[in-house]
């Protein structure tokens, strides 16, 4: 007699456990960074600053990650900057569903090791709200926003070398100035009331950036 096989079971991955990890979202100059370099420090955890995702850029397929790939293999740097933007927007936000899929298979890599065991773990991350939603639990995310015109005017105030990278560039252009009101036009898109209020309802706790505060204090209002 003949046995029927039984039916074979599509096995489902166990959804990862999230309960040692927080993550920070929000505007440019809203102190993301260094928010989550001082919780890592103050609570002994690991931080995944900004655009950790870039330790896997060079083994990422073309194909696969276009827009991350776009930067890798960009051979003249005054292209990135001549966009419009428009151009520029959209390459953004493209940039920001790749960088999800690579974070999270980062993040999940990071809980299987041994030394992230007991650990609180801080990242300031592109993943989107609607993700954020769907895999952790929203005390666990936190926002943080500055007025657009710190995003704005004072974009290359800062010492961060990819920000000094850019403006050298701009620098260097045949019409300076053109090339700056141009990126920043791209910037005015980006700090726009319609991104501001996607985050202030998001459903996550905010935090504003306030210049009378310290960054003591500030990290103070994160613990909470």
């Amino acid at each position: 007699r003949r046995l029927r096989s039984a039916p074979r079971r599509t096995e489902r991955k166990q959804p990862m456990d999230l309960s040692s990890v927080y993550f920070i979202i929000g505007t440019s100059y809203a102190g993301k960074s260094t928010a989550v370099k001082n919780l890592a420090e103050r609570h002994h955890g690991i931080a995944l600053e900004e655009n950790y995702h870039d330790a896997k850029l060079p083994e990422l397929d073309r194909n696969e990650f276009p827009n991350l790939c776009y930067t890798r293999d960009l051979q003249d740097w005054h292209e990135f900057i001549r966009r419009t933007p428009d151009e520029y927007i959209t390459w953004l936000k493209n940039v920001k569903k790749e960088c999800e899929i690579i974070e999270l298979q980062m993040i999940e890599e990071l809980l299987a090791r041994p030394e992230a065991q007991g650990k609180r773990i801080f990242v300031d991350t592109n993943i989107s709200i609607g993700t954020l939603h769907r895999i952790t639990d929203p005390r666990h995310v936190l926002v943080m926003m500055a007025p657009p015109e710190g995003g704005i005017n004072r974009f290359f105030d800062r010492p961060d070398a990819g920000k000094q990278f850019l403006y050298r560039l701009m620098l260097e252009e045949p019409d300076p100035q053109a090339a700056l009101d141009n990126y920043r036009e791209m910037l005015t898109r980006l700090h726009s009331k319609e991104s501001y209020e996607e985050l202030l309802n998001a459903g996550f706790p905010v935090i504003w950036r306030d210049e009378n505060r310290t960054i003591e204090q500030t990290m103070d209002l994160a613990d909470k």
